[in-house]
């Protein structure tokens, strides 16, 4: 039977019509060929290429050498094909923990067709995205290639299940983590998640110690644990030093010396982040860019 042109259910194919050609086209998924770094969007689920990544050169991060040379011979490793560490970096705050993990990356990078390095993509997962972390998984196993996701800054708090999903992913689950795929997390915590006193003394002594075990095996998963810890002022004047000639600015030892001391005083801190902002300011004062 024909439907009459002024028919309800002719109508309502008229609009159902229109409004399909108003909705705006699906966007297209980025393939991990069209970049070497990606942010994931948990929001949208999927994977934003990232045109430049903010890093410095490895040679430029004094004060972690022994850190940076095992991160980086874990990073070749795993560019090789050949087994490799998730790793975590923990410890104190500004001594380089995440512009150690984009620098590694940068120098395998360069690597890429040397001695059978393959060049892989770093994707880089907030902590707020992590329950989405199966599906950003199930993306990176799909397309082959080899990348290191990066979770910086990552930490549970007492009451949060969503390590549950990251815990399985590491080690456990029928799948785990997808041969394409390694896992780098940075983190102010050894541990990841607070361990309550109750944890530890009082209340229910049997029980304490699977408690304690449920808060520590999260970072267990992680092969290798890398420590930065806090530096003397020799060592933050070397990264001062260092930073200081390789963007040649004319400025004469001592007066460099007593700046990035006083800088450090007023910051009540050294570390790799208070000389590279007092680099920053002294730069700026001379009116040379660091480009």
């Amino acid at each position: 039977m024909t439907e009459r042109p002024n028919s309800p259910g002719s109508a309502l194919r008229r609009i159902a019509d229109a409004l399909e050609r108003l909705a705006p086209a699906p966007r297209q998924q980025p393939s991990l060929a069209d970049a070497d770094a990606f942010v994931w969007d948990g929001d949208d689920q999927r994977l934003v290429p990232v045109e430049r990544v903010n890093r410095l050169d490895m040679a430029l991060l004094t004060g972690i050498d022994r850190q940076a040379e095992q991160l980086r011979a874990n990073t070749e490793r795993f560019a090789r094909g050949l087994p490799a560490n998730n790793a975590l970096l923990w410890g104190a705050r500004g001594m380089g923990k995440s512009s150690l993990v984009k620098a590694v990356h940068g120098h395998v990078v360069e690597q890429a067709g040397r001695d059978g390095f393959d060049r892989p993509a770093l994707v880089e997962i907030h902590r707020e995205d992590i329950p989405s972390l199966p599906r950003l998984l199930g993306e990176l196993r799909q397309a082959g290639r080899t990348c290191i996701l990066f979770c910086d800054d990552l930490s549970f708090e007492a009451g949060d299940t969503s390590y549950k999903s990251l815990k399985t992913v590491l080690e456990g689950g029928l799948e785990g983590r997808p041969a394409n795929v390694l896992f780098y997390a940075t983190s102010n915590r050894r541990h990841l998640m607070p361990r309550e006193r109750g944890d530890m003394d009082g209340g229910d002594r049997i029980n304490a110690g699977e408690t304690g075990d449920e808060t520590i095996s999260l970072s267990d998963r992680f092969g290798l644990w890398l420590g930065f810890h806090g530096c003397d002022q020799a060592t933050y004047l070397r990264m001062v030093e260092g930073y200081a000639d390789h963007f040649a600015l004319p400025v004469d030892r001592d007066t460099l010396h007593e700046e990035a001391k006083e800088w450090a005083l007023t910051r009540g801190a050294r570390n790799g982040r208070v000389a590279w902002q007092f680099i920053q300011d002294l730069a700026g004062r001379l009116g040379q860019s660091l480009g």
